[in-house]
């Protein structure tokens, strides 16, 4: 969602220690029940290895309609059905959401890293009115947001 080239922005946003809550939405087959969403919030075992506790959401109606199509199609079975979740994590371990869903039940079949916060105060970084395959320059507001990001973590190292 980010690009960038600085390399020391880039380990302060993505290492676990810092903590920046990174939000998904996923697109999973089957219906999303509270035990699932339950089990994704106390964490799940993947790799042998206890996940951190997590944020899983079944998305409103009103997310789930700002979501294009995909071209082409995920799939075409119409007879299982398929449910979108919000799941936002602190860690980030290869294909973490993708293992997370499977593991209690329920297989990714699209997945959108929808924001990022900075855990300034201010709002996530996102991808909203951002059209599919279409990218923005930061704006001015969030290019110092990260730079006073990049300042703090050498404070406190």
């Amino acid at each position: 969602m980010l690009l960038t080239d600085n390399g020391r922005l880039q380990h302060r946003l993505t290492d676990p220690r810092f903590g920046h809550w990174r939000q998904y939405w996923v697109q999973v087959e089957g219906c999303a029940n509270n035990n699932q969403l339950d089990q994704l919030q106390r964490g799940v075992m993947i790799q042998g290895v206890l996940t951190r506790p997590a944020k899983a959401t079944l998305l409103s109606d009103n997310d789930e309609q700002t979501i294009s199509d995909r071209e082409p199609p995920i799939r075409e079975r119409r007879s299982i059905p398929t449910s979108w979740i919000a799941v936002q994590l602190r860690e980030g371990r290869n294909r973490q959401v993708r293992r997370m869903t499977a593991a209690v039940g329920l297989p990714t079949l699209r997945l959108i890293r929808q924001s990022i916060d900075l855990m300034d105060g201010g709002a996530p970084l996102s991808l909203k009115g951002l059209s599919p395959g279409h990218w923005r320059s930061i704006t001015g507001v969030e290019e110092e947001r990260l730079q006073l990001l990049l300042k703090s973590s050498v404070t406190h190292q």
